[in-house]
C-alpha cells in the first residue's frame, strides 16, 4: 500500500511482494511503465497522459483502466474540462515500486528497458549520466550487490520527495558477461 502526500508525489510504505499474475501483466508494458512515470509527480487526465507520450487517447485508455483495476494509479476527485466535459485525474501509487517480478519469465523484450530507452530518446542523450562497471563476483558477492543496491533504491524510494528537486529517472541493468 502507499500513503500520498499532497504536492510530493506517492509515498511508498509496505515490503516487496511477488506480484499477482494481473498485476505483472499490468507492468509488462512500456506504455504503462510510461504512463506511471508521467504520473509519479502529478495528477493527469487521459488525454493529458496520451499527449506527453504521443500516443492516441483511446489507446491511452486502456492501459489507464488496466493500471486501475490493478491498483497502480488512483483516480482523483472528476473534474469539469475547458469544454464542460468531464475529467478523471490519475496518479500513480508507487505500488509498482513494491511488486517483485524476478520469478517470472523474461519477456522477449524487456519493458523497463524499453521505457528508459524512449524516456532518453524524449530528453536526449546528451543529458544521460551513465556509468559501466565490469566485476568479478562469487555467488555471495553477487547477491550482497543485489542486495545493497536494492537497499539503496528502496531507501530513496521511500523519502518524501522534494518539491523543489528536479526530476530524475533511474535505471540499473546487470548481465553476465560473455
Amino acid at each position: 500500500m502507499t500513503g500520498e502526500q499532497p504536492g510530493d508525489g506517492p509515498r511508498i510504505v509496505g515490503a516487496r511482494r511477488p506480484a499477482t499474475d494481473a498485476e505483472a501483466r499490468a507492468l509488462a508494458s512500456t506504455v504503462r511503465l510510461r504512463i506511471l512515470r508521467v504520473c509519479l509527480d502529478e495528477a493527469l487526465t487521459n488525454k493529458e497522459i496520451a499527449a506527453r507520450l504521443g500516443r492516441n487517447p483511446a489507446t491511452v485508455l486502456h492501459h489507464v483502466r488496466t493500471l486501475v483495476d490493478t491498483g497502480f494509479l488512483a483516480p482523483g476527485e472528476d473534474r469539469r474540462g475547458p469544454r464542460g466535459a468531464r475529467e478523471v485525474p490519475y496518479r500513480a501509487t508507487g505500488k509498482s515500486w513494491l511488486m517483485d517480478l524476478d520469478d517470472r519469465p523474461a519477456p522477449s523484450r524487456d519493458p523497463l528497458l524499453a521505457a528508459f530507452l524512449e524516456e532518453v530518446a524524449g530528453v536526449g542523450e546528451e543529458r544521460l549520466s551513465s556509468s559501466r562497471l565490469g566485476l568479478r563476483l562469487s555467488p555471495g558477492e553477487l547477491a550482497e550487490f543485489r542486495d545493497r543496491v536494492q537497499a539503496l533504491l528502496d531507501e530513496f524510494a521511500r523519502r518524501p520527495a522534494d518539491p523543489d528537486g528536479e526530476k530524475w529517472s533511474v535505471y540499473i541493468g546487470m548481465h553476465p558477461d560473455l
